[in-house]
């Protein structure tokens, strides 16, 4: 059994991956009938890779199985790749002869509150959970003896004074060009006006002091990157329900500089006046979406890739995880559950269209009724340039390749 590092208990602690899921908080509903998301597929869900659709010369297999509730991913300066969750426990996937293939997924950090942000720096492990950010030292000591034997890292809190309201609680985490530590304060509800911090994208300090609110208006955000050259802020932020099955669209929005509103709660996608918060406002005084991405995709992870390995018309182009709406009515059904590519060129998104799909299929015999065996949650680019892909519903991280 792994050793683990309890925040809240002394103990060893084995946890399922079916507990792991249990304990996870609800997922906010969308806008029309389905309550829980695309259905099941016939025996769970499991990785289906022969399911995925990808542009001719990608490949995807399977780097890391038994990551219960994988959400948000950094890499160690050794390679071992973090992995935040929705549950209690941060794991610790290690390839330890360097075969592009898990040999050990261990759990680092337990007893946690939703620990989805993970980044890394200088050879320590930063991890948020919905009210608070610490920093794990020996991350790498530990995750580098089999089964878990290693010194248990030590915890630092850096910052335990963040809002706990656990509806749009869950964190993303990410330096940034300029050394701070990013991430998100959501929106404690599907539309409401608390003020500061709400509705924000925050930083800080490395060591927690210095907190600033970076943009405001932005309902909640669970993926932010930075373009490899400008070193601007690009995000994802999902939009509002009970508009409909149509409206409004998540949005990716551009943040080239600190103190802009994009919006929320009194306009969205840009152009839709809130018919609650919208009164004597104008879409025009807020920052428009970068680019639409459709209603109720639940868009999170991206990053701009900027490896050798992918044909040099991905290179620092977007790569965008659409997770999957949680509730459309019966008559337009579920959207999302794919990967999509954003061709970007200076502030302009000129193309935007499927990567990799197939994670959402059709139940045999059913018009409708659509089942989903793997849901992608986030984008984390290997040395070699190969990208994995995290899938919070089958409890995997998955490597896509290209050979020319």
């Amino acid at each position: 059994m792994s050793r683990v590092l309890a925040y809240f208990a002394a103990s060893t602690l084995a946890v399922s991956s079916a507990a792991l899921l249990a304990q996870a908080p609800a997922a906010p509903q969308r806008g029309g009938g389905f309550a829980l998301g695309a259905g099941m597929p016939p025996g769970g869900p499991a990785p289906q890779l022969d399911k995925l659709s990808l542009p001719p010369g990608f490949s995807i297999a399977v780097y890391a199985e038994n990551v219960p509730g994988a959400r948000s991913m950094t890499l160690g300066s050794d390679g071992t790749v973090f992995v935040g969750t929705r549950a209690q426990v941060v794991h610790a996937v290690v390839d330890r002869n360097h075969d592009f293939k898990a040999d050990e997924v261990l759990t680092v950090a337990s007893g946690l509150t939703s620990p989805n942000g993970v980044a890394f720096k200088d050879g320590a492990l930063y991890v948020a959970e919905i009210n608070r950010i610490s920093r794990l030292d020996g991350v790498l000591d530990f995750a580098k003896v089999p089964g878990g034997a290693g010194p248990a890292p030590k915890q630092t809190i850096l910052n335990d004074k963040l809002p706990a309201d656990r509806m749009h609680g869950w964190k993303y985490l990410s330096f940034g060009p300029d050394g701070l530590l990013y991430t998100q304060i959501g929106a404690p509800g599907n539309i409401l006006d608390r003020g500061d911090p709400y509705a924000s994208i925050i930083r800080m300090k490395p060591d927690g002091s210095s907190f600033e609110i970076f943009a405001r208006g932005v309902r909640n955000s669970v993926g932010q990157t930075w373009h490899p050259d400008t070193k601007e802020l690009w995000f994802t932020e999902n939009g509002r329900d009970m508009l409909g099955d149509e409206q409004p669209n998540d949005e990716l929005n551009h943040a080239p500089k600190p103190g802009l509103h994009f919006g929320y709660p009194y306009c969205h996608q840009g152009d839709i006046l809130d018919p609650e918060f919208g009164k004597d406002k104008s879409c025009g005084d807020y920052a428009p979406p970068a680019f639409k991405m459709g209603p109720h995709v639940a868009a999170l992870g991206l990053k701009f890739y900027t490896g050798t390995m992918f044909p040099a018309e991905y290179r620092k182009q977007l790569f965008i995880v659409n997770h999957g709406s949680w509730n459309r009515s019966a008559q337009v059904s579920h959207t999302g559950y794919r990967i999509m590519i954003a061709k970007v060129q200076g502030s302009n998104v000129v193309s935007y269209e499927p990567f990799a799909q197939g994670f959402l299929q059709t139940a045999e015999g059913a018009a409708v009724a659509r089942q989903a065996w793997g849901q992608p949650v986030d984008l984390l680019e290997l040395p070699d340039g190969s990208l994995l892909v995290s899938d919070d519903r089958a409890g995997a991280i998955y490597r896509i390749t290209y050979r020319r």
